[in-house]
């Protein structure tokens, strides 16, 4: 028999966890479940990124990245310190180490001025004071950025969603959505059976899968989500106290990642990454992976092929660099030249959910579908973990002006 729920949400990493809390707190006498494939929560991107609280600098003022960021930033903290979680600001330097960067420096200078973050421009004798052991012609520093555990943050959360009456359902993949007039037939397999729901509304934020969950649903759309590898390494304990501050490369403003970077994490290590490689597996973090399914798809799928052929020359680069580890050094040795090979040690890979568009253009903003009971977060690129909260919030309200 089915299950029959209020509001489900799939997918059990910050983004969804953040709604369902959110759904539940807003709404306490009705009922909310989360299906997760995994048998723990925040398995893919969510535990699998570098912890960063972003403050915003990238984003363009009055884009969803640049609102829900700022007010994620702050929303984050408070919930940290109220759940006694650890958190560090460390502020963030951006450092320049050409003439080229220094002009798309000034340009994030402004941008950081017309979104209200607090920005200081540093010279060269300003970043070795700040700095020792980094080297650039110039630096902005960034106060406002943190660093955090979000598998922490989403586990407090749950506990919250729980605590309030919400239902968590592990291990459960969904496989069939069916969406009625007044409702949605949803199924999932688990390890033991083949569970049936039903819900009044469906929201859904399953990341590497969003593609995937659109088509269950016969939503027309135009993307699909292209995986990219983001490989890291961990520095020796002795580059625990030699970096202060999180250092960023100048990124390129024609894609949509931020370089590889010297991030401290909340344990007390420092590790270096990521990259952007071409994934062949949409959940592969193992060094060598490979679907043939997640590749049949991207292979036909004309977008693919579009923005391989506009980013080829990049692409190149950033595959040699993943295999050979001298040239992934030298990113690092721009900025940091203390770091040798041998301090490269091995740290776990992460995957980037890129949703692509059909004529070729990587989303860079949140992307949402929609039907008339569901709604789905399709593109939730970095910093989505620092939005994870003002993200829930608009969902909730979306959901709402749907429901009157």
């Amino acid at each position: 028999m089915d299950k029959i729920y209020d509001y489900i949400v799939i997918g059990g990493g910050i983004v969804g966890i953040s709604t369902a809390w959110q759904l539940q707190s807003r709404y306490p006498h009705k009922s909310v479940l989360v299906l997760e494939k995994e048998p723990q929560l925040a398995a893919h991107q969510t535990g699998h990124n570098s912890g960063v609280i972003h403050a915003g600098v990238y984003y363009p003022p009055g884009s969803l990245k640049a609102k829900f960021c700022q007010q994620g930033a702050r929303a984050t903290s408070e919930f940290c310190h109220k759940h006694g979680i650890k958190l560090e600001n460390c502020g963030k330097l951006l450092v320049a180490t050409t003439d080229l960067e220094i002009e798309r420096m000034n340009t994030l200078y402004q941008r950081c001025v017309d979104n209200g973050l607090p920005v200081e421009r540093l010279d060269q004798a300003q970043l070795k004071l700040r700095e020792p052991n980094i080297v650039g012609l110039g630096a902005l520093f960034v106060s406002s950025t943190s660093i955090v555990d979000y598998r922490q943050v989403t586990q407090a959360m749950a506990d919250e969603f729980q605590q309030a009456g919400g239902e968590l359902a592990l291990g459960a993949q969904v496989t069939a959505l069916s969406e009625q007039q007044d409702h949605v037939d949803v199924t999932a397999n688990t390890d033991h059976n083949v569970c049936h729901y039903r819900t009044q509304f469906l929201v859904v934020c399953s990341g590497l899968m969003a593609d995937r969950m659109t088509r269950m649903m016969n939503i027309a759309s135009d993307f699909q989500i292209v995986p990219y590898r983001g490989e890291y390494y961990r520095l020796p304990r002795h580059y625990n106290q030699k970096i202060n501050h999180l250092i960023y490369p100048i990124p390129d403003p024609d894609l949509p990642f931020l370089g590889v970077h010297l991030t401290k994490m909340i344990d007390g290590s420092v590790t270096v990454g990521p990259n952007a490689v071409q994934g062949f597996k949409r959940e592969g973090y193992g060094r060598f992976n490979f679907s043939w399914r997640d590749v049949a798809e991207m292979v036909c799928f004309s977008g693919f092929w579009k923005v391989t052929a506009k980013h080829f020359k990049t692409g190149l680069v950033e595959a040699k660099n993943s295999w050979w580890k001298a040239g992934y050094l030298t990113l690092v040795n721009k900025y940091c030249p203390m770091v040798t090979l041998q301090d490269l040690m091995p740290y776990p890979a992460g995957i980037r959910a890129q949703a692509v568009l059909k004529d070729g253009t990587l989303v860079h903003d949140f992307l949402f579908a929609e039907s008339a009971r569901s709604l789905h977060v399709c593109n939730a690129p970095s910093p989505a973990a620092t939005s994870a909260i003002p993200i829930g919030e608009y969902i909730c309200q979306k959901v709402a002006q749907k429901q009157r």
